[in-house]
């Protein structure tokens, strides 16, 4: 196959009013929206065709993007397999002025190309022909086996009525505006939704106003379509010094009937913030039930996985617990 002519998108934009949180800033969910748009635009420019999100993996939010600020979200192939397209994608922006962007988070988010009866079809490879590419391929091909164990432990996993912690469940209809280029719901629509039950969830807990920090291993199981009834349940699992863990769960399914049916699955970290933005500390979460216990653990689990990626290190609570 003849290797397309760029592997990179750049979206420019002003952060609207519309955009603002109940931070103050613009909220996690939606620059979550932006990256998925953006990844979206560099996986059908690469593979022209239609393509999915499977995965969006440990975003970082540095810093919040402000209202009013210059938006770039750019998204680039860093490396292919036979379906499938990793794509590094970096949200920056500042005074539209002038002056140079800040980096705002960053994050590997996957698509799969589909064809016209909605399978999986080949993509055209990605040969990097820098070292900077060569490196960024290296570092996509590294987290394959840690996104694996993080996948398989998180499939472990059951959620019962048994657990004891802080749990909100978010129910509506996916509306029509919710539509995104291939007739079902937006990947980022979907992420938006996990960020406001993991905020509503997080706020009760510590009844502060908080943010996300970090979300990790969004995986998409099946489409969402529009109309069905979705259901965003979020619970709490871990707390760090200052982290709390929101695990949550996008089911959705028919009106009509039939149940319904797993659709995304993620753990997001909240923290709460004071007015100058600097993390404030929680209440610790004591586990109380079998399944408490357990869901604990697997947290701490995750945490130990993702400090093995190339770059990542282990929160300073459990470097501390070692030491």
């Amino acid at each position: 196959m003849t290797q397309p002519a760029s592997n990179s998108v750049t979206l420019r934009f002003l952060a609207a009013p519309t955009d603002v949180g109940h931070s103050g800033s613009v909220d996690a969910g939606t620059v979550l929206e932006w990256v998925d748009k953006a990844a979206y635009a560099a996986a059908v420019g690469w593979s022209k065709t239609y393509a999915v999100t499977a995965y969006v993996g440990n975003i970082h939010f540095a810093d919040p993007v402000n209202v009013g600020d210059m938006v770039e979200v750019t998204a680039t192939i860093v490396y292919t397999g036979r379906t499938s397209m990793h794509i590094s994608t970096v949200v920056s922006s500042g005074d539209p002025r002038g002056g140079t962007p800040t980096m705002r988070s960053q994050c590997l988010v996957i698509f799969v190309a589909v064809g016209a009866d909605g399978k999986p079809v080949e993509v055209p490879k990605f040969v990097p022909g820098t070292d900077a590419e060569r490196e960024a391929e290296a570092h996509a091909i590294a987290r394959i086996r840690v996104r694996d164990e993080i996948a398989e432990s998180m499939g472990r996993q059951v959620y019962t009525d048994e657990g004891t912690a802080e749990r909100v469940v978010l129910r509506f209809l996916a509306a029509p505006t919710d539509v995104n280029w291939g007739g079902k719901v937006h990947g980022g629509t979907v992420m938006k939704w996990i960020d406001e039950a993991a905020y509503v969830c997080s706020a009760r807990y510590s009844g502060q106003d908080t943010v996300a920090v970090f979300s990790g291993g969004v995986r998409f199981y099946r489409p969402l379509l529009i109309g069905d009834v979705v259901e965003v349940e979020a619970r709490l699992v871990y707390t760090g010094n200052k982290g709390m863990h929101i695990a949550v769960h996008v089911r959705s399914g028919s009106p009509k009937g039939g149940g319904l049916h797993l659709t995304t699955y993620c753990l997001t970290v909240m923290v709460a913030r004071d007015d100058s933005g600097t993390a404030r500390p929680v209440t610790p979460w004591a586990p109380v039930s079998d399944e408490d216990r357990r869901l604990w653990s697997h947290a701490r689990e995750l945490l130990e996985i993702r400090g093995r990626a190339p770059g990542n290190r282990l929160p300073n609570h459990l470097l501390e617990a070692r030491s």
